[in-house]
């Protein structure tokens, strides 16, 4: 069954809709500027030390004059807006869908799947903090629209960059060679977030070097048909930190795209690539429906974008937020996929789930209810949406999930019973990470018994991607996950 674009059931409410938010968006964007006009980041500052600019306290003094009389006028608009906006959500579908033919082609690996028994899939997450300006710079990032475009731009080139390689055929020696960043493109330089990208660009002269650690092994180079990667110790998965994005990323889960416009910036860059894309999702208003004990000035901040068709997809909204973080609609979207492929008379399937949970470091309790909430949201979408004719290769729970195995603070979450239903790639046990792992708290699960039948699961490839540094406070998440079909 296929969704339908709007969240909306007809083009009249989707019209009055955006008749609203057009009343509410002005006084929305210079309260926005009144913020953004007022707070500096870190590379702001240190660009105008550079260029000796003594004008900036004149230019906050009138920006903050001019945007403040800018929203006081545009106020009474955006209230008569609002009365026509917000009763519309009661009837708003909690998600926006995107669909559009893949144009930008990418590697299929799963081409020659019945030769070999075997599929993978490659998963990415990553917090974006997208933001409204104003509200972004408390966290040191600037200009969420120029990064949002940034950010989708740098995603494309990275996912469909070639499979580069050189290989050196010497019997002392079983290192891969990396190529010169200057045969992948690359976008321009960007110094929208926290730091001048271009005066610490990554990509820059990569080559290796004596001390980057290499695989040991005592055979030819040239028999190895693994990417480059630089492997961390006593890894027992290759574990890379790459400067660039994976090749051929299946499907992109995304935290804290709260901006409006800088979801649609990123719909646009990745609809071409993947072709389905989920975005706008939570709700907004008065939560639950009908109450005035919490309301969301934001939507969840998730986004899904994949290559393979969503099937169906449901969002679930945590009642339980507290704080600042109860004004974001902050939840779990879990969404059924066609693979594309049969083995024999069952099509295969699989089923992502991507959450965002409770931030404030003491709140514990409230993250622990949360992972109650989502397992239960989960076990029962999947148990009305998978059918007896249907093959369900992967499972995976993805996210920012706000602890990390090994703080004290978060003994209570690591105890969780989530850990058995899901294997963390990460995870040693509770209150102990692998000695690989880079303190991070968005991470992924792999459920172990998502697929029916004798299937075997090798997770062939973890990478922390570093390609979005400056852009975003938090770094990206990627896997490939094979999966056996053959019973022998």
């Amino acid at each position: 069954m296929s969704l339908r674009e709007s969240p909306f059931p007809n083009f009249f409410l989707e019209g009055l809709h955006a008749v609203g938010w057009g009343l509410i968006f002005p006084c929305f964007w210079f309260l926005d500027h009144l913020l953004a006009v007022c707070i500096s980041t870190s590379l702001e500052h240190m660009l105008r030390r550079e260029m000796e600019c003594y004008l900036h306290p004149l230019q906050v003094v009138f920006g903050f004059v001019l945007f403040f009389l800018l929203f006081i006028i545009s106020t009474p608009f955006a209230l008569l807006g609002f009365v026509l906006w917000a009763p519309l959500q009661a009837v708003r579908r909690p998600f926006a869908y995107h669909h559009q033919e893949q144009i930008i082609p990418m590697e299929d690996r799963n081409a020659r799947w019945e030769e070999t028994g075997k599929v993978s899939f490659v998963f990415l997450s990553g917090n974006l903090c997208m933001l409204p300006d104003g509200v972004a710079r408390f966290n040191n990032l600037g200009h969420t629209q120029n990064r949002a475009a940034y950010i989708g731009k740098s995603i494309v080139q990275g996912v469909t960059r070639p499979h580069i390689c050189i290989f050196v055929d010497s019997p002392s020696s079983c290192s891969t060679v990396t190529p010169s960043s200057s045969l992948i493109p690359q976008p321009a330089p960007s110094s929208y977030g926290s730091i001048d990208v271009s005066a610490t660009n990554p990509l820059e002269d990569i080559r290796e070097t004596d001390d980057l650690p290499k695989p040991s092994c005592n055979q030819n180079s040239n028999q190895h048909k693994d990417p480059p990667r630089t492997l961390l110790r006593d890894a027992d998965v290759p574990v890379e930190v790459s400067a660039l994005f994976p090749s051929s990323v299946d499907v992109m889960c995304f935290q804290e795209v709260f901006d409006k416009r800088a979801a649609m910036k990123l719909t646009r860059a990745l609809g071409p690539l993947y072709g389905h894309v989920l975005y706008d999702v939570g709700v907004y208003t008065c939560q639950p429906a009908g109450t005035c004990s919490s309301f969301k000035f934001f939507n969840s901040g998730l986004f899904l974008a994949s290559r393979y068709p969503v099937m169906e997809a449901e969002y679930h909204c945590f009642p339980n937020g507290r704080g600042e973080d109860a004004l974001a609609a902050k939840g779990l979207l879990t969404v059924k996929v066609e693979i594309g492929l049969r083995k024999g008379e069952k099509k295969m399937v699989g089923y992502i789930n991507c959450t965002h949970l409770h931030a404030p470091e003491g709140d514990g309790a409230i993250r622990f209810e949360q992972l109650n909430m989502l397992t239960k949201w989960i076990n029962e979408f999947q148990a009305v949406t998978r059918g007896e004719d249907e093959m369900v290769v992967f499972d995976v729970l993805c996210g920012d999930f706000n602890f990390d195995n090994c703080s004290p603070n978060d003994r209570l979450e690591q105890s969780h019973s989530v850990f058995e239903d899901y294997m963390d790639p990460c995870r040693a046990g509770a209150g102990r990470e692998k000695p690989w792992v880079i303190g991070n708290t968005v991470t992924v699960h792999l459920h172990p018994n998502a697929v029916w039948g004798k299937k075997i699961y090798e997770l062939e490839e973890f990478t922390y991607v570093t390609q979005l540094a400056g852009l975003t406070d938090h770094v990206p998440l990627a896997f490939r996950l094979a999966v056996s079909l053959d019973p022998h």
